[in-house]
């Protein structure tokens, strides 16, 4: 390993060649220094960049001239990517995070590698941070390939626990010193409050496995949890973030149940600065890479497994999706929602949960007749997800596509139910659905009042 005091002899044209394929770490961990280089030398051209989320200031990186010489491939969009891909400048790279390492290994073939460490340990192991997902993959192939790894070790980056790369795989290695990206709390509002106290009334108790992300109705559940005392949680999750992180200050989270004694992710976020700090050699936390906490094999055999993830809209057959709202115009990704859903099925006691408003922040109903045209769907019909509103909780298992859409028209708010249920009254597509209205608590259908 080479440690380089200027950024300029390690991202340059000379060691960063036309046709080279580049794997960035991204979220939290996103190697700022690196590919602001990146993006400011000129010199470089021709070479495909993989991100999965990239936070912090790297905007230019998005620049229109700067994709006119990289070829971006992202597997999930963020603020800095949106616009830029939805303008053409950008690919979507689309894959579930539990095959990201696979498809670098047989199909994307990475030769150089820009990630973030913390580190090292007595042992010569530089943590990877708050981010491994694909990373230790595209090292590996990298590696295989004779191909080039660059590290970035920023001071104040935590030293998370579990997963690590020996100082030996590291080529290059820079210093650095700047404020991981912020992700402030969401403050639920009265919609997501409702929507937490019925996931955690109906569907968690002593012993359940968590995984859900960042937000409003994260924020929601676990102050749900906390109010009702639910003890003995494991958490087995693609991200770990504050929310989760009160729930074990509270001493509700133990694992007790699962196969390790810790909670499990391939990404961690953070309100401020402290949440960091939190995650250093914290050993009730550690990390995996996504091939392992995205694995739907794995997620199957953790106990009473539930899923909590969101969507932007539901149509009457139970399609989900979760990355766009129009086939085309991306807004984040395919992600690991998919891998969780079928996943938390799969587990004894297990929960597959879309917890989502009734309504955009516009006002118009998430809960359709039909999915938009060419859409991409996290879940399809077959898959037998519960949805949750604030006003109320669809369990579609057993029942038929008519009965589907009625309990899926109760989710929506009271201004579009009625229009919706008349549309499935006057359809001549669906079996028996006069008979079926006729029912005055819809099959799989529990109302918030009813909890």
């Amino acid at each position: 390993m080479r440690i380089v005091k200027k950024v300029e002899e390690v991202v340059n044209s000379k060691i960063i060649k036309g046709n080279s394929v580049i794997y960035t770490a991204g979220n939290a961990a996103t190697p700022k220094v690196l590919l602001k280089q990146l993006a400011k030398d000129d010199q470089i051209k021709n070479v495909d960049l993989l991100s999965v989320l990239l936070l912090g200031d790297i905007s230019e990186l998005f620049d229109k001239d700067v994709c006119e010489r990289i070829t971006h491939r992202v597997i999930f969009n963020g603020p800095h990517s949106r616009k830029a891909m939805n303008d053409g400048r950008v690919s979507y790279q689309m894959m579930h995070l539990s095959d990201i390492a696979r498809q670098l290994k047989e199909s994307l073939h990475p030769n150089i590698v820009f990630l973030s460490v913390s580190g090292p340990d007595n042992g010569g192991n530089y943590s990877y941070g708050t981010t491994v997902e694909g990373v230790q993959a595209a090292i590996e192939t990298a590696k295989q390939n004779h191909g080039i790894v660059i590290a970035e070790r920023n001071s104040q980056m935590p030293f998370v626990l579990g997963t690590t790369i020996h100082e030996s795989e590291i080529d290059y290695l820079i210093e650095s010193d700047y404020d991981l990206p912020n992700n402030p709390a969401e403050e639920p509002d009265h919609r997501a409050l409702k929507i937490g106290e019925i996931i955690t009334e109906l569907y968690i108790t002593e012993g359940s496995t968590l995984q859900y992300g960042i937000g409003e109705v994260p924020e929601a559940v676990t102050t749900s949890i906390i109010n009702k005392g639910v003890k003995n949680l494991g958490i087995f999750t693609e991200l770990f973030s504050d929310a989760m992180r009160r729930l074990v200050d509270k001493g509700l989270v133990t694992n007790k149940y699962l196969d390790a004694r810790f909670s499990r992710a391939t990404i961690f976020l953070a309100n401020d600065k402290e949440g960091y700090k939190w995650y250093h050699l914290n050993s009730s936390v550690q990390s995996r890479p996504s091939n392992y906490t995205n694995s739907i094999l794995k997620i199957a055999q953790q106990q009473k497994m539930t899923a909590i993830n969101g969507a932007m809209g539901v149509d009457f057959h139970g399609n989900i999706w979760a990355d766009s709202l129009k086939a085309r115009m991306i807004y984040s990704g395919i992600g690991g929602q998919a891998d969780f859903l079928r996943g938390s099925y799969l587990s004894e006691g297990g929960r597959p949960i879309i917890a989502m408003k009734s309504t955009t922040d516009h006002g118009e109903s998430k809960i359709v007749n039909l999915c938009p045209q060419g859409i991409t769907t996290t879940a399809i019909a077959a898959d037998p997800v519960i949805i949750v509103t604030e006003n109320g909780a669809f369990n579609p298992k057993g029942l038929n596509l008519a009965e589907h859409a009625i309990g899926i028209a109760h989710l929506a708010s009271p201004e579009f139910r009625t229009n919706l249920l008349r549309e499935i009254y006057e359809s001549e597509v669906y079996h028996n659905p006069r008979e079926a209205l006729k029912d005055i608590s819809p099959k799989g259908f529990i109302s918030y009042d009813q909890i």
